[in-house]
């Protein structure tokens, strides 16, 4: 049996799904503070042509989507911002370093309903967790810009 190709891959403008984690999994992110810095620095970034879209900040990970022009900063530097942003909010909060485990996991979605179906299963990761009971009820979540899918 053969598998049916994708019917497009977004070349110009991709939409990654982003998953970063604490040092040795140590649940330190899930405090309002953090919230705040992922909010401010994502505010920030649409001057550099990266916009972010739906997140969820777990204690010890978070996932998000972002999208990034041609004109953007690499993937691995605006991580490495985005680490270094709330690394200084943690500090602030007394949280000892280190912060964060080498690297990420990327993924570039592939079609529309990829941002959709993982999105629902992202946002259900604090019932999982059991944290809340209902997912819009866990407060480190939301979205910054809705993302547009560009097609090829």
């Amino acid at each position: 049996m053969r598998l049916r190709r994708l019917q497009w891959i977004y070349a110009t403008c991709p939409v990654f799904f982003l998953t970063i984690c604490t040092y040795h999994r140590r649940a330190a992110l899930a405090l309002p503070a953090v919230h705040e810095a992922l909010q401010q620095f994502a505010h920030r970034a649409d001057a550099f042509q990266v916009f972010v879209g739906r997140y969820v900040i777990m204690p010890d990970h978070m996932h998000l989507f972002a999208t990034f022009s041609p004109v953007a900063p690499s993937l691995s530097e605006w991580v490495k911002g985005l680490k270094r942003a709330f690394a200084e909010s943690l500090k602030r909060n007394h949280v000892p370093s280190p912060y964060w485990q080498k690297g990420f996991f990327d993924h570039a979605l592939r079609s529309e309903e990829s941002y959709e179906q993982k999105w629902l299963y992202v946002r259900e990761n604090p019932v999982r967790a059991g944290l809340v009971i209902k997912a819009q009820d866990w407060p480190y979540q939301g979205e910054i810009h809705p993302l547009l899918v560009c097609r090829p």
